[in-house]
């Protein structure tokens, strides 16, 4: 499979790498914006399965240019079976002290920078392909919500609604959509949103299991939003 994924530098994403270089058959394109941890990355993984391919990408999702990822996207992969949009950030803030610029800035990391790798990945996509988007509980129509992350759940809420839209709009493509709206992993983000937590769900843990459902959700679920979630956060 010829696979991409955003934020894989650290936490779930870079689990979620890693569970894909295991089959050798896999090309894995891990896009994030610190160079440094792409490197690590690599070196882990190619630790792990000597023969696997794994093309770093340092890459700013919302800052930088389209145009010089796309021919990169075509010359090292040609077509691509899954594309996984985990990157994303977190702003904790009361909401009396929430500005305008947070908004904008949750809404840039956690939905344009998304619906700009769809717009540009598409073209290379066919019947079969499978989009997923992570989610977050945090934005999941009825869950339970915590003070400070108005803006965080309030851009993951958009995500999904992009998500179900999509689903509907692509049908006739055979490309299928679908968010998984995480709840707690033991990540950097985890101990931003809720310091001193231990989630029962490791980093690894989640990452086989979004690896997993990329891989084989598409064939059960289109243009749905799945929390996956045994705890609260």
């Amino acid at each position: 499979m010829n696979v991409i994924i955003t934020g894989a530098s650290s936490g779930i994403g870079f689990e979620t790498a890693l569970e894909f270089t295991l089959d050798s058959k896999n090309k894995v394109v891990c896009i994030a914006r610190s160079a440094d941890k792409l490197r690590k990355l690599h070196e882990i993984a190619k630790s792990i399965n000597p023969e696997c391919t794994l093309f770093p990408v340092a890459f700013d999702l919302v800052n930088d240019d389209y145009a010089a990822l796309v021919p990169f996207i075509k010359e090292r992969l040609g077509t691509v079976d899954i594309l996984i949009n985990n990157a994303g950030s977190l702003i904790n803030k009361p909401f009396t002290e929430t500005t305008e610029a947070d908004l904008a800035e949750m809404l840039e990391h956690n939905v344009m920078s998304h619906f700009k790798m769809i717009r540009h990945t598409l073209p290379f996509m066919q019947s079969g392909g499978h989009i997923v988007n992570i989610g977050s509980m945090g934005g999941f129509q009825g869950s339970v919500k915590f003070p400070g992350l108005a803006a965080y759940s309030a851009s993951k809420a958009a995500l999904h609604a992009l998500s179900e839209c999509l689903a509907f709009e692509l049908a006739e493509t055979g490309i299928k959509v679908n968010c998984l709206a995480l709840g707690s992993a033991q990540t950097e983000m985890l101990e931003a949103a809720f310091p001193g937590y231990e989630s029962p769900v490791m980093a690894f843990e989640m990452g086989k299991y979004v690896a997993d459902f990329a891989r084989t959700g598409h064939k059960f679920f289109n243009g749905k939003v799945l929390p996956v979630a045994v705890t609260t956060p």
